[in-house]
């Protein structure tokens, strides 16, 4: 090892060293009962809450997977994305957050989404049939598609140590995994929450320096654009680049330069796909347990505003690295999961060792802050709603506890062999997780919050028939091309919703007991500006 790379290490051994104590810190609280463990007692400050939501949210693919889009095929794809995620952060926050506070309080204290969904429709009430089939399809789609997710992570961690260190990947996948899954069995959700504060601020911190020196690397903001524009469909809003490759993928060099052949059109149902990544939201776990979390109703209004203006400044910049490389570094990565590297590339080749460790200590504290998310609520969907919630409906709180922790352990064991593959592309895994999460839960959280007349059977519907669309859409109905070829998020999403809407009317309406429950938290929700 070079003095180079020893300098990276020791400044990221800082960073993970500081991540510890904050687990630490938090341990023995986190672990006194299961709420405190699953939602920190509900204690969560504006400020962490919004930073630690789109912290865990955005994960290593912001740092990586959307700079390596922008890089590969240029800015339409990864523009489109940003927008469409900029604007369902807001309206996630704006139309959600308040009244899922409020209503997970009112069903029965609900501590996890799994949870909310079942006490929202009383599935314990012998009127409703007391079984509860809504928390165990929510639990059993919250352990798939996060297995998936936290996979995702581990590819990035694969990826991070192996270019830095010349290491195999799959070892350094393994380690870093390992590393992630014991800090989430210290400190659960109070320690994921505080530690993913600091990392959002470390993220976006590595976010800007990088841009910031790139584009004095490339000589200014007018030769990156210049260079952009010399590449059909690179800096088109309309259009997308197409990166001329050969058998094995690999983009073919010419003197000195990368190929790229005519431009591929990007019309007007790819774009209205793309901008369909910000339904995501209104169905993502790692983000509505943080409405959940936060000790105050009314602190959500600034809560809102620190989250929106902290994605819009991120995802901008993160697209923007991507151009910035594909001028300073045009034939440092030939294939699209190579091009992923790029934010890596940068920084090590712009940045004193030093501070090129501290730097990649931020795609570090983004694979940390989301996979902990998803290990900790997946393992909580086992534990609580299917362990305590039907086998065992008297289990303590230490035998939660523990079969969490067991739970954890296997989820980690399958994201890492499915992170195996070291070609793996992680803006591909993490769509497909994204669309899962947002056809499964959005339609019937916007649903459950909004319309009184969602029953239980219109929920089951809903949730059943918008994660199976996920599958067919993706595996079956997407190769074909065509209208076909749209992101798989909308359709299933779509038709998520129409089946709440058509069920519920077909089947009886709701009891009166549920019904007085959506008109008490209606009617008392406060009427904020904007």
């Amino acid at each position: 090892m070079d003095e180079n790379t020893l300098q990276i290490l020791i400044a990221m051994a800082i960073y993970m060293a500081a991540v510890i104590i904050i687990g630490l810190s938090f341990a023995k609280k986190a672990n006194s009962d299961s709420e405190s463990y699953f939602l920190g007692g509900r204690s969560l400050g504006p400020w962490v809450t919004a930073m630690s939501a789109e912290a865990s949210d955005m994960s290593g693919w912001l740092l990586m997977g959307l700079p390596g889009v922008a890089y590969w095929c240029g800015l339409a794809d990864a523009l489109w994305t940003a927008i469409g995620l900029a604007i369902g952060t807001y309206l996630n926050w704006l139309l959600i957050s308040k009244r899922l506070r409020r209503y997970s309080v009112r069903a029965n204290n609900s501590i996890t989404l799994p949870d909310f969904f079942s006490n929202r429709f009383r599935e314990s009430d012998a009127k409703e049939g007391g079984k509860k089939i809504i928390m165990t399809i929510s639990a059993v789609f919250i352990l798939i598609f996060f297995t998936v997710y936290a996979s995702s992570c581990f590819v990035t961690c694969g990826k991070l140590f192996s270019t830095l260190f010349g290491a195999k990947y799959e070892t350094m996948m393994i380690l870093g995994a390992i590393f992630v899954l014991v800090y989430t069995i210290l400190g659960g959700f109070l320690a994921e929450s505080a530690s993913d504060f600091m990392q959002a601020i470390v993220m976006i911190i590595a976010l800007t320096v990088i841009v910031i020196i790139g584009t004095t690397m490339a000589g200014g903001i007018g030769a990156v654009i210049e260079n952009a524009n010399n590449i059909p469909g690179f800096f088109e809003l309309f259009g997308l680049a197409n990166p001329s490759t050969n058998e094995a993928g690999e983009q073919i060099i010419q003197n000195g330069l990368p190929l790229f052949g005519e431009a591929n059109e990007y019309g007007f149902l790819t774009v209205v796909s793309t901008l369909a990544w910000g339904l995501g939201y209104f169905g993502m776990p790692q983000v509505l347990l943080r409405f959940m979390a936060i000790r105050k109703e009314k602190e959500l209004v600034a809560s809102r505003r620190i989250a929106t203006i902290w994605v819009v400044i991120s995802l901008a910049v993160a697209v923007f690295i991507g151009i910035i490389g594909r001028k300073v570094f045009p034939t440092a990565h030939i294939t699209a999961s190579d091009s992923e590297n790029i934010f890596i590339t940068l920084a090590t080749s712009s940045l004193p060792p030093i501070l090129a460790g501290f730097v990649m200590a931020g795609i570090l504290a983004a694979t940390i802050s989301s996979s902990d998310s998803y290990l900790l609520i997946a393992s909580s969907s086992v534990a609580k709603n299917i362990y305590q919630g039907i086998f065992k409906k008297d289990a303590t709180e230490k035998q939660v506890m523990w079969t969490s922790r067991i739970t954890l352990l296997v989820i980690a064991l399958i994201a890492m062999l499915i992170a195996l593959d070291k070609d793996s592309v992680i803006f591909t895994i993490v769509s497909f997780a994204w669309a899962g999460f947002g056809a499964t839960f959005g339609p019937i959280m916007i649903f459950s919050l909004f319309w009184k007349r969602t029953n239980k059977w219109g929920a089951i519907a809903g949730m059943v028939g918008g994660g199976a669309m996920v599958f067919i859409w993706k595996l079956l109905l997407k190769p074909l091309g065509g209208i076909f070829g749209i992101y798989e998020l909308l359709p299933a999403f779509l038709f998520s919703a129409l089946l709440i809407v058509v069920v519920s009317l077909l089947t009886k309406k709701p009891s009166k007991e549920i019904e007085d429950d959506f008109d008490a938290v209606k009617n008392n929700l406060i009427t904020e500006e904007v």
